[in-house]
């Protein structure tokens, strides 16, 4: 009776193969979970493929390397945030600016995408290829959109200033929680940042 050939190590079988959506979906909640708790220094693949309950091996095959497990997790998690561009796209310029900072600060009070968008910050702050990976994707996906939406001069500059504005309130308000600003409502601050908002996106 001849043996059946060995299993390549981190290639999933015939089984795993039939739960992949489950398993990758696993290993990204995992992720998502490790880089919170430990940030990106301190997580490694085989923390997240033990959290996840798979072999190191299988997030390689699936994501590669630690920092495209960052990346892929970061895209999960920031994927309403992505939506943005849409959200001015739907009225007129004029209102751009309060529906950005709505559209912004309700991602960051919804429980359910705070803490990945926590864990993606607090990871980028203290290592460059976090960073890296946050401004690639930012830049991208998010920035690049927001001024293909602006038909005005320097549309990626303004997109830029009105991200800075409201990814330093976040990082006040959130991480670094200064008061009053992280007891404010989110009303509160939308009636404050969003003319400067409307300023950077369709200012002279």
């Amino acid at each position: 009776m001849t043996s059946a050939a060995p299993r390549r190590r981190g290639r999933p079988s015939r089984t795993d193969a039939a739960d992949a959506p489950a398993a990758r979906d696993r290993i990204l909640a995992a992720a998502r979970e490790e880089f919170a708790e430990r940030g990106y220094e301190k997580t490694s693949v085989r923390g997240i493929a033990k959290a996840a309950g798979v072999d190191p091996a299988l997030v390689h095959h699936y994501f590669g390397t630690k920092e495209q497990v960052f990346e892929a997790s970061i895209e999960v998690a920031v994927g309403p945030l992505l939506n943005a561009p849409g959200s001015i796209a739907e009225g007129p310029l004029d209102g751009a600016g309060e529906q950005l900072a709505r559209f912004f600060f309700g991602v960051w009070e919804n429980p359910a995408t705070r803490n990945a968008l926590l864990a993606i910050v607090r990871s980028a702050m203290n290592n460059e290829a976090a960073a890296g990976v946050f401004r690639r994707l930012i830049s991208a996906q998010l920035l690049r959109r927001i001024a293909a939406q602006l038909d005005l001069p320097d549309a990626e500059l303004r997109a830029e200033l009105a991200a800075a504005q409201l990814v330093g309130i976040a990082m006040l308000r959130y991480v670094i929680k200064v008061e009053p600003l992280a007891s404010a409502t989110p009303d509160q601050i939308i009636k404050r940042v969003a003319p400067v908002i409307q300023s950077h996106l369709a200012g002279p």
